[in-house]
C-alpha cells in the first residue's frame, strides 16, 4: 500500500489567495480532505503580508472585469470577516484628488467606473475636501466612503487558523515543483517528494508563471515583479495625513500612484514607488539573483513594455534613490512635507503578469488546462481585498459548488 499523503484537493500556496481558496473548499463541504502547502517557513510572507493593508473599494476596475465585481464584493466579505473574528479594521474611507486641470477627466471618469461598478463616490469640493484633509492641496477631489484599512498578515493568519482548526493539513517549507496527472491522480511533486489528490489549485504568486509552465500548462505571459517601496511619516508630519490620500492614477499602469495611507498600526505609510525587482522576491537593491534577473530582461514582453515607458521607469528608479525625488511627488497634495519628515519602511514585490507582446494583464486570470487543475496566473492588488469572493470562484470553476459570500 502506498505511503504518499492523498487528499481530495491540494492548494499551492500559502498567501491569503490560496487560504481563502482552501476556506471556500471546506465550506462547500465540511469533510474535504485538504491540504495547503507553501515554500516559506510561514504563511502570508510575500504580497499578502507586504502590501499597503488597505480594504479597495473597487473604484478603479473596468465594469464587468473579475476586479470590478470581486473586488467589491471583497470589501464587503473583508469587513465581514474581521468583524466575525475580531480582527483589526477601520472602514475610514479615501479621498482621491486632482492636483492639476489635465487630471479632471481623468477622475470623472473614476467617478463614473466607481457608479457603474455599485461604488459610492462622493464629489467634494476644495471646502468640503479640506473638512476631511485639511493639508491637501487639490483642485477637486472625490471621497470614496467604503475604503478601510487592515492588516493583510493577521487576516492571512487567521485563516490558516481556521483551517488547520478545521482540519486542513498546513505544509510549510515545502516548496513544489511541478503538477502532474498520473491516471486519476494529480501529483504534486517537490523535494520533499509527492502529495496526491484528485483535484489542485496553485496560488503561487511571484512564482504562478513558472509552476504553471513546470506543470505543462501554458501561462502566454511571464510574472515581472515590481518592487514597491513604502516610507513612513516622522512626527510632527505624521499629523498632515488624517486618513488614505491618494492621486488620480495613471491610466497606462496598475499602479495607483504615490499615496498616503493611515494604518490600523496608526503608522502613516506614503508610497508605493514601482521599480523593477531585481529577484522575483527582491525586496531591496541588495537582493540580486541574476539568473532571474537575466530571463527576465531577456522577456519581449518585458522589453516591449520598457520601450514604451521607459521615461516613467526611470522617473521610478528616481524617486526609489531620492527621498528629494519622492517628496517632490508627495509635495503635489502635501506642500508642507519635507524629505527630512520621510523615513524608509518596508517594501512589497508586485507579481505583474506581462503578455509577450508588452501588455499588462489587468484582471485576474485562471488557467485550465486540465479540467483538475487550476492555476492563478494574475493575482496583485487588490487581490488581498478580493480573496475570499476569489476563492469562492475558484471553487465554482474547479467543482461547479456555490459557496454564498461571507456575511
Amino acid at each position: 500500500m502506498s505511503s504518499t499523503p492523498r487528499y481530495d484537493v491540494i492548494v499551492v500556496g500559502g498567501g491569503i489567495v490560496g487560504l481563502a481558496t482552501a476556506y471556500a473548499l471546506r465550506r462547500a463541504d465540511p469533510a474535504r480532505r485538504i491540504a495547503v502547502v507553501e515554500r516559506e517557513a510561514a504563511l502570508a510572507m510575500h504580497q499578502s503580508g507586504n502590501n499597503s493593508n488597505v480594504i479597495h473599494s473597487g473604484l478603479y476596475y473596468a465594469p464587468g472585469t473579475l476586479k470590478a465585481r470581486l473586488a467589491v464584493q471583497g470589501n464587503r466579505e473583508t469587513v465581514a470577516f474581521c468583524r466575525a473574528h475580531d480582527l483589526p479594521y477601520d472602514v475610514c474611507g479615501k479621498v482621491v484628488v486632482a492636483t492639476s486641470t489635465d487630471e479632471l477627466p481623468r477622475l470623472a471618469e473614476l467617478a463614473r467606473r466607481g457608479g457603474l461598478n455599485g461604488v459610492e463616490v462622493n464629489e467634494l469640493t476644495v471646502a468640503e475636501l479640506a473638512h476631511h484633509e485639511p493639508h491637501v492641496r487639490a483642485i477637486a477631489a472625490v471621497h470614496v466612503p467604503s475604503t478601510g484599512i487592515c492588516d493583510f498578515r493577521i487576516v492571512t493568519q487567521q485563516l490558516g487558523r481556521l483551517l488547520a482548526e478545521s482540519g486542513v493539513d498546513i505544509l510549510t517549507d515545502h516548496p513544489v515543483d511541478g503538477i502532474d496527472r498520473r491516471g486519476d491522480d494529480v501529483v504534486v511533486r517537490g523535494p520533499r517528494g509527492e502529495l496526491l489528490a484528485r483535484q489542485a489549485v496553485a496560488c503561487a504568486g511571484l512564482r504562478c508563471d513558472e509552476l504553471a509552465k513546470a506543470s505543462g500548462a501554458d501561462p502566454e505571459m511571464r510574472i515581472v515583479p515590481f518592487r514597491g517601496e513604502y516610507s513612513n511619516l516622522r512626527a510632527p508630519a505624521a499629523d498632515l495625513v488624517r486618513g488614505l490620500v491618494y492621486p488620480v492614477p495613471d491610466p497606462a499602469f496598475p499602479f495607483l500612484g504615490v499615496h498616503a495611507t493611515r494604518g490600523i498600526d496608526g503608522h502613516v505609510h506614503v508610497g508605493p514607488n514601482a521599480v523593477l525587482a531585481l529577484a522575483r522576491e527582491g525586496y531591496s537593491w541588495r537582493v540580486v539573483k541574476v539568473g532571474e534577473l537575466a530571463r527576465t530582461l531577456a522577456y519581449p514582453g518585458l522589453l516591449r513594455l520598457a520601450r514604451k515607458h521607459w521615461r516613467y521607469g526611470l522617473g521610478e528608479v528616481h524617486r526609489s534613490l531620492s527621498r528629494k525625488a519622492m517628496v517632490k511627488q508627495l509635495q503635489r497634495m502635501f506642500p508642507d512635507i519635507r524629505a527630512t519628515d520621510l523615513e524608509r519602511a518596508g517594501a512589497g514585490v508586485r507579481a505583474q503578469a506581462v503578455r509577450r507582446d508588452g501588455g499588462l494583464v489587468d484582471d485576474f486570470l485562471f488557467v485550465q488546462n486540465d479540467p483538475a487543475v487550476l492555476h492563478v496566473l494574475n493575482a496583485p492588488s487588490p487581490a488581498a481585498t478580493a480573496a475570499l469572493p476569489i476563492g469562492a470562484e475558484i471553487v465554482r470553476r474547479l467543482t461547479g459548488e456555490q459557496v454564498p459570500p461571507f456575511e
